[in-house]
């Protein structure tokens, strides 16, 4: 039996035509696409409905967090656990606190955007079945790319096929699975 491929790709030379074409593919009632760009095309993540909400929250959480761990060590260290009256001043000086807890906060939340990212988008891998694609490796050139997965509930090798040549690519090519 052979393997169900991972998709088939249509090769576009304009960014307008791989948008057009993942509107398109979305009326004909594809779900599982994916597209590549050698830029950000904003048009194309929401015709994709790529969502990036948790990204903030992650690294308000995370700053939150950091804050809170930072301005809690400070202050046990400073009142509780070993306190040290010095010119008089008051031993939770929370204005002294506030750098460096601006400071840890930034660090937490950046780390955390990292981490999160990396989770998120499954890096790092280190091999994609679209590499197995002729002529992919312009897709950080100067080419456009649409991939209809073949997960997508509607999807059928030859019909994916003729509907992604009805929309004027360079080329349509079949996406090998993974080894």
């Amino acid at each position: 039996m052979t393997p169900l491929p991972y998709g088939i790709m249509a090769e576009f030379r304009r960014a307008e035509d791989l948008v057009e074409a993942v509107r398109t593919a979305r009326r004909a009632g594809y779900t599982k696409l994916d597209a590549f760009s050698p830029f950000p095309l904003t048009d194309l993540a929401h015709e994709l409905g790529v969502r990036t909400t948790i990204i903030p929250w992650i690294a308000f959480l995370a700053a939150l967090v950091g804050a809170g761990l930072q301005y809690g060590s400070q202050y046990w260290m400073n009142v509780v656990d070993y306190p040290l009256n010095v010119g008089g001043r008051p031993l939770n000086s929370w204005p002294a606190f506030i750098p460096s807890t601006l400071i840890v906060a930034i660090l937490w939340a950046g780390a955390a955007t990292l981490i999160g990212l990396l989770v998120i988008l499954r890096l790092p891998r280190l091999h994609h079945p679209v590499f197995a694609v002729h002529d992919f490796r312009r897709a950080s050139e100067d080419r456009f790319f649409l991939c209809i997965l073949a997960e997508d509930p509607i999807f059928m090798m030859q019909e994916a096929r003729a509907f992604l040549e009805t929309l004027s690519p360079l080329a349509v090519r079949e996406v090998p699975a993974c080894d």
